[in-house]
């Protein structure tokens, strides 16, 4: 190969490292979410279908839109861990379109926030769940999930930027502070997330989420029933073991489906506690 060929080669070489530095491994999924949000918007701005057509015997001559509207706004947070190995692999799982999963944000070990889907927009984060009467979770909510193989400890800077993440999404939706939950609360037969070593007292202390106090009652009526409790507090109760697990991993940080007196007396607590606050 001559000098010329070898500075051809060189500089294709140069080209080559310079576009693949400057190409985004996200641009074309990021295309996709903007023609998707396209394609919403259109149907946001469509005139109502008249259904009242099919009801009235005279239907009105013309459609009538009314003045006092304003957007859908999410009523509960739904905590995740990703059960993934890094952040990295969790974006590239939500941005393939054969997964069906995805979440509004995605919080990575070293506390970078990834904001992947518009707060009013329907993640597909929670499947299958159910929390008292709410059986359509995702439509009502904001997935958050938590870069975590299902079994470490959460770091410290993920904490952190969560509970900033979760005071700016309380402050402007207005959610309940009863309504900050996980997914193994609303899906105890498939889901455990986030696992037994989440900080949900510490959330708690701090407004997202409710928890009990320290001194407990000394002793509960002997019609004290478990099921019912926790019922109230919005479990699903038709596996009610899988119902005790959720709850035992959310508030006594175990993973045992046996309910002794303390775990009663906690669960009384926060039924009062849940009640109170509707």
């Amino acid at each position: 190969m001559n000098k010329f060929n070898l500075k051809i080669t060189a500089l294709f070489s140069l080209l080559f490292f310079a576009y693949a530095c400057n190409t985004f491994q996200y641009q074309s999924t990021n295309q996709f979410y903007k023609k998707q949000v396209k394609q919403l918007s259109k149907a946001l701005l469509a005139q109502p279908y008249a259904i009242s057509d099919s009801l009235n015997a005279f239907p009105p001559p013309k459609w009538v839109g009314t003045t006092n509207f304003d957007l859908r706004k999410p009523n509960f947070v739904i905590i995740h861990h990703t059960a993934q190995n890094s952040c990295e692999q969790t974006l590239r799982t939500f941005t393939l379109e054969r997964t069906k999963v995805s979440a509004h944000y995605v919080i990575c070990k070293d506390g970078t926030v990834h904001h992947m889907l518009n707060d009013y927009l329907r993640a597909w984060h929670g499947g299958v769940a159910k929390w008292g009467n709410n059986t359509d979770i995702n439509s009502s909510s904001i997935g958050i999930e938590i870069d975590n193989n299902g079994f470490e400890p959460f770091e410290p800077k993920q904490i952190q930027s969560l509970l900033n993440l979760l005071t700016i999404l309380k402050n402007k939706y207005k959610i309940p502070t009863a309504n900050f939950i996980g997914h193994g609360d609303i899906a105890p037969t498939r889901k455990n997330d986030p696992n037994i070593q989440f900080p949900w007292s510490l959330l708690a202390n701090k407004g997202f989420g409710i928890w009990y106090d320290s001194t407990l009652a000394p002793s509960l009526n002997e019609h004290f029933s478990v099921p019912h409790a926790l019922a109230l507090v919005g479990y699903d109760v038709k596996d009610t073991t899988a119902a005790i697990l959720a709850f035992k991993r959310h508030f006594r940080q175990d993973s045992t489906a046996i309910m002794n007196e303390s775990d009663k007396l906690v669960l009384y607590q926060i039924v009062q506690k849940k009640l109170s606050s509707n």
